[in-house]
């Protein structure tokens, strides 16, 4: 049929089957017969290309394709088709092509010496943003004019006001699970009561700023990084150089103030709703009275628990801020980056953020504050 590629199959008593290809065989008419040639059942000797009209290198790849499966000669062929195949088959033609890729072993030593390598490289960036911020806080403080307020309040809001049903029910839910896990467990020792201990020393101490820190860098640290790389990618931040504007403190300083302030009352905030979390389950299935437990909490956690977790917020707001806006202002090159950028923005911040409290456990034993 004119038009479409399409084939025959004959007998040819002194060769056996003979495969004859016709009509054009372009990339947008071999879709027609591909599903009816992968349906041959039968040994082809030969395949005759005298019928075809047009021809391109899908075609080729098809005609070699088919004498590979059969392993068929190719006649047949015009100036054309008979230079497309050979160019094909020089080029090392394999019925299943895959591209070249290393032993596993070899991948996963070349990734982690790469990492390894550019570990410094991200270091010394870090360091270099972080006295960019310093500079901008400097020059911020000499001209107060130059501070943005609406943009620090907006920052705030979002930051902070936004967090609080998100933190709240996460808070609520950890000091549930807090309370009636540590239960089972002293249960076993006839130690029950420690729960109010286990549920307030905990949350006031550590998990209450540290969940909140981990939800701010999923929430604000990634927006960051988005915001901040697309103003890159779109050439925003440029823009405002151009201007005249110093795009660290009008971007970076409103949001790392607003983490740093944000985040001693969302780590309060999150300690506290996870206490009445424990109190509630502590009143359903240990029959202490809700009041009872709260009374409780004010006796048996020492008051420097409170300020342990009230020094480790502002520290974990800073690293988390500065790690999105140091990853969105790296974003350069496609869209493709902005996303690679946020997420890495997410994983350094919880990393460093773990770390970081880590040190802070050992520094706080070490004065007495256990």
């Amino acid at each position: 049929m004119e038009g479409r590629a399409d084939f025959d199959i004959e007998e040819d008593a002194g060769e056996g089957a003979v495969l004859f290809l016709k009509g054009p065989w372009l990339v947008a008419t071999i879709g027609a017969v591909e599903d009816d040639l992968a349906a041959i059942d039968r040994q082809i000797a030969r395949i005759d290309l005298s019928g075809i009209s047009e021809i391109d290198t899908v075609g080729a790849w098809m005609t070699c394709s088919l004498a590979e499966r059969f392993d068929a000669e190719v006649t047949g062929a015009g100036e054309r088709a008979a230079r497309l195949v050979k160019a094909v088959e020089d080029m090392g033609f394999e019925g299943d092509i895959a591209a070249p890729r290393a032993p596993l072993l070899a991948r996963v030593a070349e990734s982690a010496g790469e990492k390894v390598y550019h570990a410094g490289t991200g270091f010394r960036g870090v360091i270099g943003f972080l006295g960019a911020l310093i500079v901008a806080f400097g020059s911020v403080i000499r001209h107060p004019s130059r501070f943005r307020g609406k943009a620090l309040v907006r920052q705030l809001e979002l930051v902070g006001v936004s967090a609080l049903p998100i933190v709240g029910l996460m808070s609520f839910l950890i000091g549930i699970v807090i309370a009636q896990q540590g239960a089972v467990q002293l249960a076993q020792f006839g130690a029950e009561t420690l729960t109010v201990n286990l549920v307030g020393r905990i949350t006031l101490r550590e998990l209450g700023v540290l969940m909140t820190a981990i939800m701010v860098a999923g929430r604000s640290g990634s927006a960051f990084a988005a915001q901040i790389g697309t103003m890159r990618l779109t050439e925003e931040v440029d823009a405002m150089r151009t201007i005249g504007i110093n795009p660290m403190e009008a971007l970076v300083v409103p949001r790392v103030l607003s983490a740093i302030l944000m985040m001693p009352l969302l780590g309060f905030y999150a300690s506290a709703v996870a206490i009445i979390g424990g109190a509630a389950i502590s009143s359903l299935y240990l029959g202490i009275p809700f009041l009872n437990f709260l009374q409780r909490i004010q006796e048996v956690v020492p008051t420097y628990d409170l300020w342990v977790g009230l020094i480790k917020a502002p520290v974990f707001g800073l690293i988390v801020a500065l790690a999105g806006c140091y990853h969105g202002m790296q974003v350069k090159g496609n869209s493709e980056e902005v996303g690679l950028r946020t997420t890495m923005a997410v994983v350094t911040g919880i990393f460093a953020v773990i770390v970081l409290d880590a040190f802070f456990a050992v520094f706080f034993t070490n004065v007495g504050w256990a």
